[in-house]
């Protein structure tokens, strides 16, 4: 095991002020991330795992060029305040949470650009079994401005989590009947798990951009955009597919296709999910995110069981599912979280596999469960630049507003309004300096009329509504 020292000159260190957001710690390499900041990062938060009993940590990297050295400093920096740090490599988040649990450890350091351009990076942090946000995460920036620092000689060693990982994931697969399936891992960090897994199942499978790299040449690692689905839809196409499967930059987040090469949101995606668990687990909670469709809550009542809205922010759901002893739940961007028979974080390939397991034990296919939805239309996530010191106030402005006039809204996360002929949300974004618009209808005609209701309420807080 390696051994580093501590320092007694390590100085105050103040990170860029949009480098600590609400879930995790995200910049640009080289302008407002660098090394200084890994070290003061493991400075910071090994300093407080320890106040809070830690002592070892667990750490990864994801397949972007300038991770191994973030987490290498990283690394040195929480050795430096005395925290043993077992180094897991290059990984998918999904198996540093696993790492989390299997290991003998109190907590992890991911080190992730997840679908952001090659030229971000970041951390994700958990810590004694809850996931590490918000205030937690503004705490590390006054620890550092104020140099707060534990000193001591921490250890580190490597452990490869990869096999027991990729076992983990296919334990839970049931069914026999074959599929045809294409998958695009994006050159993100699931590429290799991906390809061990899909080995390993009936059926045929098509891999795409399965090789790890951190430049992302084929395409953009974010499976909510559909620019960037285009490769899978026609290899699915072509190939006669019964499904696609795409995975963000680290792993953490799906996106679907079904047999025609229609997109299934993440709304959708967890409504299947849903229709399963709830056979197993009926009258349980299963959360999505304010962002989701009606159809989506409507659904899991159907399906008997207890709907919940909460919260957008990985962070956040994961909170609130411990705390309802949910099975499930999700989020519109694709994150899907399983406690049903797995550990409840979100990882997109297990998500997947419990969907693949759906369609193997069904003689439904995809296409066919997306044809039984019914059918709404909506707009894309809207967002309006909005300065961050004003977009809470905007939404609470017209919060009041609405309240006034004796309007149905939901304020667990911004305004979610609710109309005779769907719903609206308006809510302000926690990582960017936008407020974030989504509207729902039964057709085209409505939705033109919500969206025109929405816009006269932002012009009268002297806000523009982008043509979409």
């Amino acid at each position: 095991m390696e051994i580093f020292s501590s320092s007694t000159e390590d100085a105050p260190y103040n990170f860029h002020s949009s480098l600590l957001r609400e879930y995790d710690l995200r910049g640009v390499v080289g302008e407002t991330l660098s090394a200084a900041d890994a070290w003061a990062l493991g400075r910071a938060f090994g300093s407080l795992a320890r106040r809070r009993g830690a002592g070892a940590i667990a750490v990864g990297y994801d397949g972007r060029h300038s991770s191994p050295m973030l987490a290498k400093t990283l690394t040195a920096g929480l050795a430096a305040s005395g925290i043993d740090v077992i180094d897991i490599g290059r990984v998918p988040t999904p198996m540093l949470y696993l790492a989390s649990h299997i290991l003998d450890v109190d907590g992890g350091v991911m080190v992730t650009g997840s679908h952001n351009p090659p030229s971000y990076n970041g951390f994700k942090l958990a810590l004694n079994g809850a996931p590490f946000f918000g205030t937690d995460i503004q705490e590390l920036g006054r620890i550092a401005a104020t140099a707060e620092f534990e000193n001591g000689r921490g250890g580190s060693e490597s452990i490869s989590v990869f096999d027991a990982y990729v076992a983990r994931v296919l334990e839970d697969v049931t069914g026999s009947r074959p599929l045809k399936v294409a998958w695009d891992a994006g050159n993100g960090a699931m590429g290799e798990a991906m390809s061990a897994v899909a080995s390993r199942l009936p059926g045929r499978h098509i891999l795409l951009n399965e090789r790890i790299d951190g430049n992302f040449p084929n395409h953009h690692p974010d499976p909510t955009v559909p620019e960037n689905l285009k490769q899978l839809q026609e290899t699915v196409l072509a190939e006669g597919c019964d499904l696609g499967i795409a995975f963000d930059g680290d792993g953490d987040r799906l996106g679907l296709l079904d047999s025609k090469a229609r997109i299934l949101w993440g709304d959708q995606i967890l409504l299947l999910l849903a229709r399963d668990v709830l056979k197993r687990r009926p009258g349980a909670p299963v959360i999505g995110d304010v962002k989701c469709s009606q159809v989506l809550f409507d659904g899991i009542a159907a399906a008997g069981g207890q709907a919940v809205m909460w919260k957008t922010g990985h962070s956040l759901i994961k909170a609130r599912m411990k705390e309802l002893g949910a099975p499930l739940a999700g989020e519109m961007s694709g994150h899907l979280f399983l406690a049903d028979g797995y550990y409840g974080y979100d990882d997109a390939l297990y998500a997947a596999l419990r969907v693949i397991s759906i369609l193997q034990s069904s003689d439904q296919s995809l296409a066919e469960f997306r044809d039984s939805l019914p059918a709404v239309v909506n707009t894309p996530e809207l967002r309006i630049p909005c300065a961050d010191e004003r977009k809470f106030e905007v939404v609470e402005v017209v919060r009041a507003r609405l309240a006034a006039r004796g309007a149905e809204v939901d304020d667990t996360d911004g305004v979610r309004v609710r109309e005779l002929s769907g719903w609206w949300l308006l809510r302000a974004s926690n990582t960017q300096d936008v407020l974030v618009l989504r509207c729902e209808t039964a057709d085209e005609a409505h939705l033109r009329s919500m969206v025109d209701r929405v816009r006269s309420e932002l012009a009268e807080c002297h806000l523009e509504l982008p043509a979409w």
